[in-house]
């Protein structure tokens, strides 16, 4: 564990050394739970989105996109179950006055138990090697059982618990559970209590005539409200999907762990509008494609798992999360809910104005139920960078950090490095350079050797780097090494741009997908 917080610092400080995500006002000593995206950082950050959007959008022809405003009338918030029910169980503990979440202590003690698990079956298939049986392991060992069932129980008692409001049985789980504040070690809890998280705001030049509204805590709601505006003008036909990013606010007391919970942050969401009836195979149908998704980036089948809701939200019949392996362990990186007809029946109540669909070939309305896949593009921009972070040994122990970005995402495709600074060699490098700029976003480097401009290359994520040397003037050939392998060739220049394409195109990354 120890281990894991050292790496997490590494990735804390590597995103601000290269240029990717940087404390928000730090000159003013920063601000609790709000970043900036740096040069890098946005660049990634873009590609990121484009990528789902293009896999969401683009390549579905029954899905199409909107970008609704953060302000909304205040009325949305109380229809769709926001001001009522959109509170979070906090905990005070009495010696260190630090707040937590009730619900996020009790998960943490319960991945220490998963930690166990994941050791046992380290040490067992250390033991066993080759005729290691994970699965038979799992289901047999006796300790492996008892932790599980441990695990589910606490689980279980958390999530009724939450959906019956018996805080008082969250906090006697903690009791029982003997967990202590991380900063005082002690156990001195005061009693669980409800908070809200949306933040209020008002609109309006003159105080008296001002009205209250709220910074939305979602982007699922602009989508609800433009249900028939988008249906009619689009003349789209059921099953048929609404997809959004954008920025949402919670005012979380407990935000942490980088940029994995903050107060301002953005979502990737499409809410995928269905009959009647029809909700548990469209919610099983995006489970799969949208894992699929996940899994076309390259970061390994085993960082993921889904992760059933024992506790469902008030509009849910089904819910659970996409899970990835973060250096902090196993957290939520999508939800996937069948959300019912819950917001299109709230919102008809609350405005007055019909939400239904004309089916014509059953010939009545109804209300659609929604099928919803929510994303957080800051967690999994979180997820792709710090699995990305790599320190390897090379042959005589010289070690280089390099930050294995899939070559799709990364913000630059390719530098451009002339050998040296005379010699007619940086002119090439920039007719080179502008020559691959209309299809790619290039770098150009000219300061140091040329080894330590390939490592710097290395650590900010580029897939290839260009050299231009002086036989680059005789036959018109440069260098191009590849980040991962670190193997060089030697291409005619009027190929470079076929082979960075042929790699690091987002259409060609796409088309993996559906194979």
């Amino acid at each position: 564990m120890a281990n894991q917080e050292e790496f997490f610092k590494k990735v804390i400080a590597h995103a601000k050394e290269y240029g990717y995500i940087f404390p928000s006002s730090e000159i003013y000593d920063g601000l609790s739970a709000v970043y900036d995206y740096a040069q890098n950082g946005v660049e990634l950050k873009k590609n990121i989105r484009e990528y789902w959007w293009k896999a969401m959008v683009q390549l579905h022809e029954n899905i199409v996109g909107i970008d609704a405003a953060i302000f909304m009338h205040p009325t949305t918030w109380k229809a769709s179950g926001h001001i009522d029910a959109f509170n979070d169980p906090l905990i005070d503990n009495k010696d260190s006055k630090k707040r937590y979440r009730a619900d996020t202590l009790v998960e943490d003690y319960v991945a220490k138990i998963e930690e166990k698990i994941e050791k046992e079956i380290a040490k067992a298939q250390k033991r066993f090697g080759e005729a290691f049986d994970k699965e038979q392991f799992i289901s047999t060992n006796p300790k492996v059982i008892e932790y599980k069932q441990k695990a589910e129980a606490i689980l279980h008692r958390l999530g009724k618990s939450l959906e019956r409001e018996d805080l008082a049985d969250v906090k006697a789980l903690i009791e029982e559970l003997e967990i202590v504040c991380p900063i005082s070690g002690t156990k001195n809890w005061t009693e669980v209590k409800q908070f809200n998280l949306m933040f209020g705001t008002r609109l309006g030049a003159a105080s008296e005539g001002a009205m209250d509204l709220y910074l939305r805590p979602e982007t699922a709601q602009g989508i609800f409200v433009n249900f028939s505006n988008v249906q009619k003008t689009g003349r789209l036909k059921i099953p048929f999907g609404i997809a959004q990013t954008g920025k949402a606010f919670r005012n979380e007391i407990v935000a942490r762990q980088f940029i994995f919970r903050m107060r301002e942050f953005e979502q990737m969401e499409m809410q995928f509008f269905i009959k009647p009836g029809t909700q548990q195979q469209w919610y099983e149908h995006w489970k799969k494609t949208r894992l699929d998704w996940h899994l076309s980036l390259g970061l390994g089948v085993e960082n993921y798992r889904f992760h059933d809701h024992e506790k469902l939200a008030h509009y849910a019949d089904a819910a659970c999360d996409i899970e990835f392996k973060f250096p902090f362990g196993f957290k939520e990186l999508e939800g996937i809910h069948s959300r019912t007809d819950f917001d299109l029946s709230n919102h008809e109540k609350y405005s007055g104005k019909k939400l239904q669909y004309f089916d014509p070939e059953e010939n009545r309305s109804y209300i659609p139920y929604v099928l919803e896949t929510s994303v957080g593009l800051d967690r999994l921009f979180l997820a792709i960078f710090s699995h990305s972070l790599q320190e390897e040994t090379l042959e005589g122990g010289e070690t280089r950090t390099v930050l294995r970005l899939p070559f799709v995402l990364a913000p630059t495709k390719v530098a451009i490095l002339p050998l040296l600074k005379k010699d007619g060699l940086p002119e090439i490098a920039l007719q080179i350079l502008n020559d691959l700029k209309y299809d790619f976003t290039v770098a150009y480097d000219e300061k140091d050797a040329v080894g330590r401009r390939y490592r710097r290359q290395d650590a900010v994520g580029t897939p290839f780097c260009v050299t231009v040397d002086h036989q680059t003037k005789e036959d018109n050939t440069v260098t191009i090494r590849h980040r991962d392998t670190m193997e060089q060739q030697r291409v005619p220049i009027a190929s470079l741009k076929d082979i960075i394409f042929k790699e690091v195109d987002m259409n060609q990354w796409l088309r993996k997908i559906n194979k």
